[in-house]
């Protein structure tokens, strides 16, 4: 028989609470079920009485066909330091430190050490990490589901990265605000090879302020086996800090367009005085000249946007493992 111990406050009873316990449940054949006392939690911003956080737990943990209890803890470590047929310890992200504290406890009392379970932040729709504090502020739901606007702040003014970030968003959220600020960055007019992707990286960083995301986009120049490609890359970094990256698929410049770029002179000024296409990045792009309209640069800008939207539409694959 293997004895798992899980706690929390569960002032909310959300997504991320649920995943914890289940693991326990996973985990073990019998679970204690650890929840703060109102001693514990009476200074947080949100108190919500022991009796209702206990009816809502009980309520999830009937469902659950294997032997539970629900021990009240009066102390950060409550009986885990000293239950000595306690087996494996589950904690969430970032409370590792108190469960090793508690083994240290049972070590200096003759006890065994727990196994220390970590299970990663269960994301949100907006990739930040669901709480009950959130919920309780009528910010997300249960479920983690924004229950307002979503917030993405382009680090550009130009408004082909603008509506590109526009379409490819409303494709992945119900509710999207779009705003555009203009970003410097370090890497000058025409970035080349790795200066791209640090260049939206910059972008991005400068763009967020209070939005859930904050979108860099930079058009580059990239050196391949058979002469110079234009790309797009976009970086989306979320309040958390986190940055995913995309890319664009490329598209080689004419000969003379690429002695003149070598020459140092940027990609919109060679266009503008070879072809005629006064301002090109700011309209069709050079790709939309070359193409004869096939292809334009926001679509090509989308590609890049979509692209790192990939692992946000996808969080629990690539962040909550």
């Amino acid at each position: 028989m293997t004895k798992v111990g899980v706690a929390g406050t569960f002032n909310v009873l959300h997504r991320g609470h649920r995943t914890l316990l289940d693991k326990a449940f996973e985990l073990g054949d019998e679970v204690v079920v650890g929840i703060t006392s109102d001693v514990l939690t009476s200074r947080k911003h949100f108190h919500i009485p022991l009796e209702r956080r206990m009816s809502i737990l009980e309520d999830y943990l009937r469902s659950k066909e294997k032997n539970w209890e629900i021990e009240i803890i009066q102390d950060p470590m409550g009986s885990a330091a000293s239950d000595a047929e306690l087996d494996i310890l589950v904690v969430s992200q970032g409370t590792t430190d108190t469960a090793k504290m508690i083994n240290e406890v049972r070590i200096s009392k003759g006890l065994k050490a727990l196994t220390i379970v970590e299970i990663r932040h269960v994301l949100g729709e907006d990739c930040a990490t669901i709480t009950s504090t959130r919920v309780l502020e009528g910010e997300i739901d249960q479920e983690g589901i924004l229950l307002r606007p979503f917030r993405i702040n382009v680090g550009s003014d130009n408004p082909v990265k603008i509506e590109a970030v526009r379409k490819v968003a409303a494709t992945v959220y119900r509710n999207v605000e779009i705003g555009g600020i203009p970003a410097k960055t370090s890497v000058g007019n025409q970035p080349w090879g790795g200066d791209i992707d640090r260049g939206a990286i910059e972008r991005a960083k400068k763009a967020i302020g209070k939005g859930d995301y904050g979108v860099g986009i930079e058009a580059g120049i990239v050196e391949m086996n058979d002469g110079l490609y234009g790309i797009e890359s976009c970086a989306i970094i979320d309040k958390e800090g986190v940055v995913t990256m995309g890319r664009s698929s490329s598209f080689r410049y004419p000969p003379g367009a690429e002695e003149r770029i070598r020459a140092g002179i940027a990609v919109s000024k060679v266009f503008d005085e070879s072809y005629g296409r006064k301002d090109i990045g700011r309209k069709e792009g050079a790709i939309g000249f070359l193409s004869k309209g096939l292809l334009d640069r926001q679509r090509l800008t989308e590609q890049a946007v979509l692209a790192a939207m990939v692992p946000r539409i996808r969080p629990d694959i690539y962040f909550e493992v």
